[in-house]
């Protein structure tokens, strides 16, 4: 029988262009030099029908950042929709299902069908990290989930059609970025390091944190070196488990498997779901100043990630790499739907998937696919869920996935003493404010010569130089004075 995937397809007259430059894995020297010549030849249709074998392949290499996305989404999600809970007095049993909801909708509407199939070059539409710390807030000041999925997704498009979201991106220099990743990642490592301590002190088991640490940064460090850092978030939250089990950590399974509802008016009832009935015109005007602050901090966190594919692929893979304005398309897509549905997250580019993803130098769709697919199958039998929020597994695969390629990305960008200025500029900024601001301050700067280096602005029109850094500066700026995110000034809203 003839063999469907590797045959002409049947909407095509003959084989793509994809099929004609294929070679077998068993023709290169190393899997690293196929992998890079799958990288070379991707050539993804935009927001048209993308079929495996026509246009892409699945290789096992994709099962990494698949179990790794899947992981770490679902440790977003609970971690945004607990704050929320908390926020708004609901129970556990709503967080999980809403999280049920959240991973149900994300994998079959935006994840399988956006990047799997119509567009692989939009990363997957996954959860905005940045914003967590901010919920709270966001319900205090009389917000609504709703109408802040809603603004969001309007606020996206907007930036999305414009093309604004690339631009930003061209406009942001290696000392910028390497500032920005080198801060998010320090920040990030230091963060599950207190949790993970506090964790297992509060348990009793206080061993657990250094056993577990120190096995962890010998195996991260050995995967590094034999070039499999891929791997590491699979490995070490594996060994993780295994240790923290072995050395008594308490673990149990309490979440049985399920589907959740639906039904919109089920979640934006006032007697059921969030409790909170339909948002009005005062919950928009309440969450205005957060949905430009998370549609602002879109570009360096879309950013980031991007780097981590230019750091990893060779220079021919141009077309394996992220389109900032299709994923910003996406995530708006998808925070405006799954709101509307019922959902609490807030959206951004899916960086637990996207980080190993580059660095085992694959291309997005297979690794979605599968992606989608574990987060179906995870949100359904429901008892896995309680292992990727455990705090052990959580922490390490945020440690490994995340945090550190982060640091270390950012490191590698650094490269001369103007690219050290600017980068030491944007970290100061990201530590007295936030990293948006530092990010947007020091764009600024940069591209008006008056950090980094001086001859860049003589590159730049006035526009790059001037009036979109400006724009972005000042527009960030104003937002967080309007909700407080200034410290030392009080709340303007």
């Amino acid at each position: 029988m003839t063999n469907v995937m590797n045959s002409p397809n049947v909407l095509d007259d003959g084989p793509s262009d994809y099929q004609k430059a294929r070679i077998p894995a068993s023709e290169f020297e190393t899997r690293d030099d196929y992998l890079d010549h799958e990288l070379k030849i991707f050539s993804p249709r935009r927001w048209k029908l993308n079929l495996p074998g026509r246009d892409f392949s699945f290789e096992w290499e994709d099962l990494v950042p698949a179990l790794a996305g899947t992981i770490g989404i679902t440790v977003m999600f609970s971690a945004v929709i607990s704050a929320y809970a908390a926020g708004f007095g609901l129970d556990q049993a709503f967080v999980i299902e809403n999280v049920r909801l959240e991973l149900m909708v994300s994998a079959t509407l935006f994840v399988i069908l956006v990047s799997g199939f119509l567009n692989p070059r939009a990363n997957l539409a996954g959860n905005h990290g940045p914003m967590i710390p901010l919920i709270g807030m966001i319900a205090a000041s009389g917000g609504h989930p709703l109408a802040l999925g809603i603004m969001i997704g309007i606020f996206g498009m907007a930036l999305s059609l414009s093309k604004g979201g690339s631009k930003l991106v061209n406009l942001t220099s290696h000392g910028v970025s390497g500032g920005l990743l080198i801060y998010l990642g320090a920040i990030g490592v230091l963060s599950q390091l207190g949790q993970f301590k506090d964790w297992a002190i509060a348990n009793g088991v206080g061993p657990v944190f250094i056993v577990v640490l120190m096995v962890t940064t010998v195996v991260y460090a050995y995967l590094a070196k034999i070039r499999k850092r891929w791997m590491a978030i699979p490995v070490c939250s594996g060994l993780a488990l295994v240790i923290s089990l072995a050395m008594g950590a308490p673990f149990e399974f309490v979440t049985s498997p399920g589907l959740p509802s639906f039904n919109p008016m089920y979640w934006w009832g006032e007697t059921t779901g969030w409790k909170l009935g339909l948002p009005d015109l005062s919950h928009f005007i309440a969450v205005t100043p957060f949905a430009i602050l998370a549609v602002g901090m879109w570009s360096p966190d879309f950013l980031g990630h991007r780097v981590f594919q230019e750091l990893n692929y060779p220079k021919e893979a141009k077309n394996a790499l992220m389109d900032v304005d299709d994923t910003m398309t996406s995530v708006s897509l998808r925070q405006a739907t799954a709101s509307i549905i019922g959902g609490g997250n807030v959206s951004s580019s899916w960086g637990t998937f996207m980080i190993p993803s580059a660095i085992a130098k694959r291309p997005i769709p297979g690794g979605a696919i599968l992606t989608g697919v574990f987060c179906i199958l995870l949100a359904v039998t429901g008892y896995p869920m309680d292992l990727t929020v455990w705090r052990p597994i959580m922490c390490i695969a945020l440690l490994v996935g995340v945090f550190m390629p982060l640091l270390e990305a950012g490191i590698q960008m650094v490269k001369d003493n103007q690219g050290a200025e600017t980068a030491g500029i944007c970290i100061l900024g990201s530590a007295v404010v936030n990293p948006v601001f530092g990010w947007a301050l020091t764009m600024l700067l940069d591209n008006n010569g008056l950090i980094g280096n001086a001859e860049r602005k003589n590159t730049l029109g006035i526009a790059d130089r001037i009036i979109i850094p400006g724009a972005a500066f000042t527009l960030c700026t104003i937002s967080m004075l309007l909700v407080g995110m200034i410290p030392g000034i009080p709340a303007l809203l």
